[in-house]
Formats: C-alpha cells, sequence, structure tokens
C-alpha cells in the first residue's frame, strides 16, 4: 500500500501559487511547510456529505502508467502520478483517506463492484459499456498517441489501413482492443493481411513488446505514449496522435449515487482552486487534456 504523505508534503511538491512565495525562492529562502488550505467550499461538503468523513476508503488502481499512477521507483511501498495525487486531494475535501489495491486493469471494475474496492482512479476510460458496471465521473480528455519503432518500419499512420498486417500489443480491456479488431474485416476487403493482436496486462509489458521485436504498434493515452518515448528516444517514437471520443473517468460503485456526488462536488471545487490544473503541471502531462467533470452512468 501506499504510504500516505501529508499534505503538506504533497503541496509543496507542487508549483508555488504565490508571487510572494516565489519572491522568497528567488531571494534564496526555504519555506518548508508551506501548504494550500483545502478549497473553501470543502467544509460545506463534509457538512453536506458526512458519510465518508473520518472513513479510510479502498482505490484500486493499475499502476503500471508513469505519470497517472505507479510504484514510486525511489520506495516500492508507495504509488505516485497524477491520479493519486488527485484522489488524495478529494479525499482531503471529502475527510477521507485512501488506501491502494494494485489489480490488472481488466480487474478494475470487477474488483470495485464486488466490493474490494470503493473507488477506481486510474486513468481508464469512461465509455457507455463500462458505465454498466459503475458510474463515472469524467475529468479528463482523452488523446491517443501512435507508438512504434523508431523509424515507423511500418508506416503506421493511425488506427486505419496502415496497421493492415501489423502486430499491435495491447491492454486487454482497453478500448483500443476493438478499434483495431474492428480494422479486420476492411483490411481482408482490401485484399490485405489482417493487423494481429497481443494482448497483455499492463502497459510495460505492450511497450516491451516493440522494443523487442515482437510487436509493431501500441496505441494508448498520449501521455503514456509520449513518457514512453521519453525513456527509450533512440528507439521509439509515437506515429501520431489520435482523437478517441472517450473521456478519462473516476468509477464509483452504480449503487452509491451520493458517494458519487459527493467526489463530483470535491472535483469541481478542486478544479476552481486551480489544484487539477498544477498537478498536470507537476506530472509533465498535456493541460489540454483537462476538463470539466460531468457524471456517465447507464442503468
Amino acid at each position: 500500500m501506499r504510504k500516505l504523505l501529508s499534505r503538506e508534503a504533497r503541496q509543496a511538491s507542487l508549483p508555488w501559487r504565490s508571487a510572494a512565495a516565489g519572491a522568497m525562492i528567488a531571494a534564496g529562502f526555504l519555506l518548508p511547510g508551506i501548504a494550500q488550505a483545502a478549497p473553501a467550499g470543502c467544509a460545506a461538503l463534509q457538512a453536506k456529505y458526512p458519510g465518508w468523513k473520518g472513513k479510510t476508503l479502498v482505490n484500486a488502481v493499475n499502476p503500471h502508467t508513469p505519470g497517472y499512477e505507479a510504484i514510486d521507483p525511489k520506495d516500492p511501498s508507495k504509488y505516485v502520478g497524477f491520479d493519486i495525487d488527485l484522489g488524495e486531494e478529494i479525499g482531503e475535501c471529502l475527510g477521507f483517506k485512501l488506501t491502494y489495491k494494485p489489480v490488472t486493469f481488466a480487474a478494475l471494475l470487477t474488483t470495485l463492484a464486488s466490493g474490494q474496492a470503493d473507488i477506481v482512479i486510474s486513468d481508464i476510460y469512461a465509455t457507455k459499456e463500462r458505465a454498466k458496471a459503475a458510474d463515472f465521473i469524467t475529468y479528463s480528455k482523452v488523446f491517443d498517441g501512435v507508438l512504434v519503432a523508431k523509424g515507423n518500419p511500418k508506416k503506421i499512420t493511425g488506427i486505419n489501413t496502415s496497421m493492415c498486417g501489423a502486430a499491435a500489443a495491447e491492454n486487454t480491456g482497453f478500448v483500443e482492443v476493438p478499434l483495431v479488431q474492428n480494422l479486420m474485416p476492411t483490411c481482408k476487403a482490401e485484399g490485405k493481411p489482417e493487423p494481429t493482436l497481443q494482448l497483455y496486462e499492463n502497459n510495460a509489458n505492450c511497450i516491451q513488446a516493440i522494443l523487442a521485436g515482437r510487436a509493431d504498434t501500441y496505441v494508448n493515452d498520449v501521455n503514456t505514449v509520449d513518457q514512453a518515448v521519453k525513456a527509450n528516444p533512440d528507439k521509439l517514437e509515437k506515429a501520431i496522435a489520435v482523437t478517441i471520443p472517450y473521456s478519462v473517468g473516476i468509477a464509483v460503485p452504480k449503487d452509491k449515487p451520493e458517494f458519487r456526488d459527493a467526489v463530483m462536488a470535491a472535483l469541481v471545487e478542486i478544479q476552481k482552486a486551480g489544484i487539477h490544473m498544477d498537478l498536470l503541471k507537476k506530472w509533465e502531462l498535456d493541460v489540454n487534456n483537462f476538463k470539466e467533470p460531468d457524471i456517465l452512468s447507464v442503468d
């Protein structure tokens, strides 16, 4: 489980929010313990939604997406990333703490549905199909990147017939899997070989498949692809970025609409306070991913 850092420790790593603090840094002063108070509206939310104040909840995560959620390379007992910080900010606002249950991506929603987790904040795309199993509070736009070997030897230009005959590494349960599968009849109709799919349990294994020459491409969140290229600039490149018609969402149990509404309200306060944008910058994620929250629920 991730060790919970104090709010002061977490806020100390965020960009400074005041000109006065910036001036002190420029002058060579270190100001330990400076922390931003919880957004003003959070006290009212804790009064409105008292059922979670003082509780410890479980967040199911697939901790293999650097920048979002990953094992801390400096301390394997901790998880770090944008989603980890965002979840703790939501908990701070509503008065609860989080512990973490690491699972495969395909098991995120089943872990939630079985009651082994209370919430899922793990870079999961909110789709109508997934919303049959959980309610979602969306908070991020989706742009996918197409990862290929350096030089793009297969000349892949997107999720299109340029993938005919290519081997695509994908995560089990990811929305990109059916997108690649949908190309198969088109490739066949054009007299081209169908793309093949290799299914893995996490991003790291998909990326390794390209590095090892077993796969030709991997399509996933553009920030994940950019991180892979940054880590392997001589071996990998991004062929293109494509728009995917989904949003990233926080999943909560369908039978807890009050909890869903509380998380939604807390996220609104966090965004109004500028914390969401600060976290995107802290984790070097594209600020264009920012979106105001809404709810996706399917009966």
